[in-house]
Order: structure tokens, then sequence, then C-alpha cells
């Protein structure tokens, strides 16, 4: 074994190593010019803030233009408010030429101040050589056109420099009469705006230069802005169908000489394929490319931009705050010669997620010395994509400017990832041991035993408002039991009907010898507290305790093939399946049967092999003295059962689980029933870890294994991720109503973020039809109806997983029986929370598409998230319509065939 998991060890460290260089290949690119003509200069720093007045100091700017000094002929500023103002001044220590800006917003009085500011300066710094007076004032829609033609001309009169308006090309085109009032045309051309991909956004910058030119013949032509975003979403090349901004560019370009038609506009799909990414090696690969192929034209431009800029990290989609050749600490973000690799510093990132997987897979690998190569390999497989994930995600991450927003944002999408990644390696690890395993150390069979001595067993049947039939069925099945030492206590508490308990009682009286009756009103406790009543009342020679529930009819071997399991004086538990009558002419029960089923044919299989079963309230047997010495049934606890079982094992003794049924009760007839049973396991397994978490956590002195208590936590993981699941649910609905109300400020996350969230839920699905259908043998349809059941219950389970946390007193819910199928309102008000949440969940990713998705793809796999939010709600919904789909057909045929008596 060592040398397999040596070989599947070093096959690990090959291919991360591999992955991470084929993701980092690297490119040559031309080298950055001498100089560069032009730069956009903003001396922000982390901490700074202009719409805050936190401005940098005069020492800070100095060093900037120190850094910048000899690499760059211009610079272009935006503003001359606060620090922004001492610029010219600073700079003409340097020999900086200076082109000076003017910021117009929709303020008239700050203009105004700009306007006389800029003015002054002008006027004053020799250095100064042109004179910009706006930004993107008309594309922001900020003022009408002819007030900033009005600010343009105040300037022009005032200085004797040339004086402009920077706008990006359409703008231009849309406003022709803007080149009228400039002494230049100021155009922005940025194509990562434009969803231009990378590979063509060098010649788009061209060709949109040239359209200009043509347009405007006789006007200088300055590139006021050019650059690509090293950080931030994918951007796709779609505008507006029809749109009035582009049918004038049209005209426009049509009408100049030598112009021809835009270019169509790309198709959705081939947008989606091919869009534009940011990124640093992407960021260097434009930036080198675009300084070369204009020093050789001799254009006048200014690169966008000198430094990082993270107060902008609110703006612009977070977009605003990486377009800088160095970051917000002076470093150069890229190689400015040489080759450009795509993932910086990757051979660190190799060998760190390398280890990652090694220490996953090496987790994975406790205590499996019996796991065959193929769930060795399968496991080495989760674990190297799971490592090789969540690298990538922490290196994006890392990469990010976090402001309050994106870090609380991004601690929540951390917590769904670990929840996430977790879970990912949990359900792998019991897909791995259920279907590979080469031999199981725990026999799951009934031992073939006869004993000279039957030890006495003590049957409990606690009951609470019961339709008698159904129990007199109990009591007769019970009453064919093959086996000769043993005595039945039926306890009826708190049943206020005398028509419901009475013919029970009556039917113990017939069936006479072991068979005794207690009604008991009031008794405290619930479930527990009857079976500890039951305790008090058992008889003094039995040595074994075992309970039914009121609608389980045994087998008669029960007693006789599994008392023999307690000869082994450590075992104090023996359990067999939570079986169900099928009833496969009903989907709806069809569906609940096979959802219970894979918890008995494969979760407790996998919990037997280290002593780690869950015990259940009935077809289950204890051995009285240990029952005794624990302290009975917990009846602060609505699980009694599975409290007892944990109980157990932390005293050190053995639990056994036979998987074969050996009785049958009915399954839920309603599915609101369905869901309040459900609801009453989570919450008491959340009483259950809250209650015996040191234990659990190895906080508190216990002789549970680590084995044992890995199974308990990896078991209720699930229920936790329901929890959890709900919680981000409103969290991502609380982000998508701020991305649709202010799409300025807030955008989707990273896809690399999200993609793992909806990939754990399909990864579950796989691992349910592959172990349903290939390892317990289900047919494809009833794996699917299994699949579909369980997913109905996830709301509900949130919903009592986080009511565990924050109560501790919820009454026991008794499930009925023999109910008739609900009416459709009735089914559908079952599912009414669901049914909200999965509509609201729906038309939220309808407008965040609509707002976003032609532009971001991280915006359709952010809607495509929450759509597959939505499956379970959608899964509630089918259940309960499913549920009621034959209301007329079982009304037909009543009285219902399980409330007849059975001789």
């Amino acid at each position: 074994m060592r040398s397999t998991l040596f070989v599947i060890g070093s096959i690990i460290a090959a291919v991360t190593w591999i992955l991470w260089a084929l993701l980092a290949s690297p490119h040559l690119a031309p080298p950055f010019p001498t100089e560069i003509k032009g730069i956009s200069f903003s001396p922000m720093r982390e901490g700074n803030n202009p719409n805050k007045d936190r401005w940098p100091t005069a020492e800070e700017i100095k060093a900037d233009l120190e850094l910048l000094s000899g690499q760059v002929k211009s610079l272009r500023t935006y503003s001359v408010r606060g620090a922004l103002g001492d610029i010219p001044g600073i700079a003409r220590h340097f020999d900086f030429d200076i082109t000076l800006g003017a910021w117009i917003s929709d303020d008239p009085e700050a203009n105004d101040k700009e306007i006389q500011e800029v003015i002054r300066l002008a006027n004053a710094s020799p250095n100064v050589a042109r004179v910009i007076v706006g930004n993107e004032t008309l594309l922001r829609k900020q003022i009408p056109t002819w007030q900033l033609i009005d600010y343009v001309e105040r300037v022009r009169k005032a200085v004797r420099i040339p004086v402009s308006t920077a706008e990006p090309w359409h703008v231009w085109l849309v406003e022709p009469e803007l080149a009228d009032h400039v002494d230049f045309v100021a155009v922005q051309l940025l194509p990562w705006w434009e969803g231009i991909p990378l590979n063509d956004a060098v010649d788009f910058v061209f060709a949109r230069y040239r359209d200009i030119q043509r347009i405007f013949p006789g006007k200088r032509v300055v590139i006021s802005e050019v650059g690509w975003p090293s950080n931030g979403l994918t951007r796709l090349a779609m505008t507006k169908s029809g749109d009035t901004e582009a049918a004038l560019i049209g005209a426009a370009l049509s009408g100049a000489s030598g112009a021809g038609a835009p270019t169509a506009q790309p198709s959705f799909l081939q947008c989606l394929l091919n869009p534009a990414t940011p990124s640093v090696a992407n960021q260097a690969t434009f930036v080198r490319s675009f300084l070369h192929r204009a020093e050789q034209l001799g254009l006048d431009y200014y690169l966008l931009e000198a430094f990082d800029q993270p107060w902008k990290s609110n703006f612009e989609g977070a977009i605003g705050a990486y377009w800088g050749i160095y970051d917000a600490d002076r470093n150069p973000k890229f190689p400015f010669t040489g080759a450009i690799s795509q993932i910086s510093g990757w051979p660190f990132l190799a060998a760190f997620s390398a280890l990652l997987a090694l220490a996953l897979f090496a987790l994975l690998m406790l205590d499996s010395n019996k796991l065959g190569l193929h769930g060795r390999i399968f496991l080495a497989v989760v674990a190297l994509c799971t490592a090789w994930a969540a690298l990538w995600i922490v290196y994006h991450y890392t990469g990010l400017y976090l402001t309050v927003i994106t870090t609380v944002v991004g601690s929540i999408l951390a917590v769904g990832l670990v929840i996430a990644a977790l879970l990912t390696l949990v359900e792998a690890h019991e897909m791995a041991e259920a279907a590979w395993l080469t031999h199981k150390r725990a026999n799951t069979r009934p031992p073939a035993l006869e004993l000279k001595k039957w030890p006495k067993v003590s049957i409990h049947v606690p009951a609470y408002q019961e339709p008698p039939a159904m129990m007199i069925n109990t009591l007769n099945a019970l009453s064919r039991l093959d086996y000769p030492n043993f005595e039945a206590l039926i306890i009826d508490n708190n049943t206020k009907d005398p028509a419901l308990w009475k013919p029970v009682e009556a039917q113990c009286a017939r069936l006479g010898g072991p068979f005794r009756f207690f009604h008991v009103d009031p008794l405290q406790g619930f479930k527990a507290g009857a079976l500890n009543f039951a305790l008090a009342h058992t008889a003094a020679d039995a040595e074994i305790v075992a309970v039914i529930d009121s609608d389980y009819q045994v087998d008669p071997a029960w007693l006789k093939e599994l008392v023999p399991l307690f000869q082994d004086q450590d075992v104090a538990c023996v359990q067999a399946p939570q079986d169900y009558v099928p009833e496969r002419d009903n989907l709806f029960k069809s569906m609940c049967y096979a959802e219970y089923q894979g918890f008995f044919h494969i979760g407790m299989v996998t919990r037997n092999e280290r002593n780690a079963i869950i015990q259940h309230g009935t077809m289950t047997m204890v051995r009285r003295s240990v029952l005794e010495e624990i302290g009975g049934w917990a009846e602060w606890c609505i699980t009694e059962d599975a409290e007892l079982g944990l109980r157990i094992l932390e005293h050190g003794r053995r639990a056994v689980y036979v998987n074969r049924s050996y009785g049958r009760g009915i399954l839920p007839d309603r599915f609101i029933d369905y869901k309040k049973q459900r609801f009453r396991w989570a919450y008491g397994s959340i009483q259950i870890m809250k209650r015996h978490a040191g234990q659990l956590f190895g906080f508190a002195p216990t002789k549970l294994s680590v084995g044992q208590r890995y199974h308990f936590l990896a078991g209720w993981l699930p229920w936790l991720a329901d929890g959890a699941n709900l919680i981000w649910t409103v969290v991502a609905l609380i982000w998508s109503f701020a991305m649709i109300a202010a799409p300025v400020h807030f955008g989707p996350p990273p896809a690399i973020m999200l993609l793992p969230i909806a990939a754990i839920f399909f990864f579950k699905v796989v691992k349910t039809l592959y172990l349903y259908m290939f390892k317990i043998g289900f047919p494809l349809k009833e794996t699917l109806g299994s699949i579909i059941a369980g997913t109905s219950l996830s709301h509900v389970v949130a919903k009592a997983v986080i009511s565990g946390f924050l109560t501790s007193g919820k009454p026991f819910f008794r499930t009925p029986k023999c109910k008739n199928r609900p009416h459709i309102f009735d089914a559908f008000a079952a599912a009414s929370d669901e049914v909200v949440l999965m509509m609201v969940l729906w038309a939220t990713a309808a407008a965040v598409v609509f707002v976003h998705g032609r532009y971001f793809p991280a915006a359709l796999v952010w809607a495509g998230l929450l759509v597959v939010q939505s499956l379970p709600y959608l899964a509630a919904l089918v259940t309960a319509l499913i549920n009621s789909a034959r209301v007329t057909r079982q009304r037909a045929q009543e009285p219902v065939a399980a409330l007849q008596p059975q001789p």
C-alpha cells in the first residue's frame, strides 16, 4: 500500500506542477520604448481618497515623480483640487510637460472653482503644455453639451495653450459640434470597455484613431487615455440593439471620406467565447504592443495610467483601481522587457498547491487501508482539484485592493468556499468507501447462531394519538415473533381521545401473556419520557431493551437473528434499518422511500466500519445494563435515539449495524409531514452537537475515537451546509439587489469564486446517481426521484439548523400516519416558503442578466448560480405537487388499506 500511495503522491505533485506551468506559459511582446510620451498621473495611494479630501503629501508626490522621471515625457492630470494643484510646481523640477485637467461634474460651484484654478495654474506654470476641461463628462451625462462647450471656451479665452475636453471616441461622433470648440481632439480609446478581446485590442485602438482623424480632418488627435486593466471582470463586446448612439456612429463613419460602415456587431456566442479579460499578463501584452506601434507612428498619447488607484475600487465595477503599470505600493506590475508570464511567481504556487493536495490526499487516506486502487485514485483526483481550485481563488483574491464591501463579500464567499471544499472532501470520502472498499472490517450481516439460553427482551412501543387499526397490526406482528423469551410494553402517553387508545388496550388484553398496556396522561418528555417510563416498568429479568415505532410490523426472525450479537459483551446496541413499506404505486412515497434508502445502504454501512452508526428510535436494541448505566433516554432532546447512541459510543461501547430489513413502517403521507420529520431530525442533531461539543471536538474527556468523531461531524456537515446556504442565498439576494439598483458601484463577484459553489451541488448529484444505480441497484427513475425528494428538504433543514443554533426547546413533532393525500392547495401551501424564494431568485437572476449580462460573463455566472440556488425550492414545489397529484384516486379508495387490522 505504501508504494502505491507514494506513486499516487508523486503523480499528484507532477500533475500539479505541469498544470501551473501550462497556465503560466510565457510569451514575448515588444519592450517598452526608451521614453513613454505621456501617462495619466494621479498620486493617490492606499488610504487617499479625493472624494473624502484625503490627499497625498507633497513628499509622496515628489517620490512618484522621481520614480517616473526619465521614463515619461508628459503627465496628464485630472483635477486641480487639493494636493493635485501642486503637481505642476513640483513637476517643474523634473522636466515634465503637464497636460492640466479640470474636473467637471454636475456641481456648478465646484466647476467654477476648477475652471478658475486651472486658468491660474496654466498661466503661471511654464511646464503646462495643454489643458483638458472635463473627463468623460458627456459620457456620464452630468451636464449638457452646451454647458461643457461654455466651460471649454472660457478656458480657451483665458489661456494661450491648446485646450480640449476628453471623451470616448463614440461620444465625439455623437457630439461632433464639440470639435468646433477645441484646439485638439482628446479621445479615450479603452478597448476593454468595448469588450474587445486582447488579440484585437491594439488594432481596434488604431482603427478608431484613424476614424477620428478622417471625421475631423485638420484637427490634431491626441489619445488622452489608452490602456488595459490588470484585474476585474471579463467584459463582453455587446451593445444595445437599435441604440440611437450606435446609429449616429454608423452615420458619422459612413459620411466621412474613405470611411466605411462600422463593423457588424458579433453574436452573443462569439462575444462569450472571446471576451476582454483583465489580467496582469494581458495588461503587459497590450501596453507593450501599443507603445511599440505608437512609437513607430509617432502618435501623441497618454497611457492609462502610472499607478493603481485603490480608492476607485467602489467605482466602475471595481475595474477603475487596476489600470496602473505600477501597483499602489509603487512596484512594477509586470516586466517592461523580456518574456511575459501569465502567472507571476507560479513555481511557488505550484509547490504550495502540490503540498496542499498531498496533505488533503493524506488526510483522506487516514484509516483507509482497505480502500482499493480505484478509490485511491479517485480521492487523489478530488484532492488535486480541491487544492488547485483553492490556490487559484486565493491567488486571484489576493490581487484585489480590499474595501469594506469587498472584504465582507469576500469573507462570506470564503466561508462558502471552505464549506464547499469540506463538503466535497467528505462526500468524496464516503463515495470512495461505499464504492471501492476491497473488504469490510465490520460485518453487516446477521450471525447464524443458536443460543442455549435466550436472554429476555423487553420490547417498548411508545404511542401518541395513533390510529388504533395501525397499532393493532403492529401488535399482531409482534405476537408472531419467533422468539421464546420477550415482553411487549405499549406506552400510550398523553392521548386524550379514548377512542384511539382503548382498542389498543383491548387488543393487548386479548393477546395476553407478554403484552402489557399503559395509558399515561400527563407524561412529560415526549417520546423519551414514554421510553423512560417503560424502562422503569421493564421486567426485572429483561437483559435487552428493544424499541419500535407504533407503525412498524416486524419480521418474525428479528429477535432470534439479532439477539445473538449481544454475546459480545462490548456490544451495547444493535440497529437494523429504519425501513418502510415502499408503496411503489404512489410516486410521492416511492420518492421518499428511495431517499431514505441511501442513508441506510450507504451512510450507515460506511459508519459501521468505524463503530460510528447513528442509533434510530425504531428497530433498535440496547443492552439494558448500559442503558441504565448512562441514564436512560434524554428527555431534553427531540432526537433521543441518536443522542443515546452517541452516549453509548462515548462510554467506549460498540454499536452494530445489520444491513437487513427486519421491519417496515408507514411512510409520511404528506409533504408537510415529510418536512416536519426532517426538521426534527436536523434540529435534534444541532441539539446533540451543542450538548456534546466538548466530546466531539476533543475538548472534553471521551472514549470516542477520531474516526467516530469524524463520522458524526461529517454526517452533520451536509445539514450545516444547508443552513449556511440559506444565509448565503439571503446575502446573494441583497448583493444582487445592489447590483441592480447601483450597477456602477456593485458588480458580480469574479466567476472563479462562484463556480466551486455550484460544482459541489452537481458533484452530489453525480455521486447519488452512481451509488444508487451501481451500488444499491436502483433504476434511474427511482434514483432521480430520491434526488428530487432529498433536495426538496434543503430549505426545511436549513431552517432547522439555524433554529437549532438560536434556540434549544423546540417540542417533539410526531409524524402523522395514515393520512389522505392533501388537496393541491394544501400541498402548494406546504411549499409556500420555497415557492416565494424560488420566484425571487428567478426574478433577480433575470434582472441581473438584463442589467449586467450583456457586458460581463461573471454576471451570467452569478445569475446561473442564483438559478442553481433555486433548484432545491423548485424541487420542493415539484414534490408537493406530486404529493397532491392523485387526490381523487386516493379518496375514491377510502377507507385507507393501512387502517384495516391484519389478523
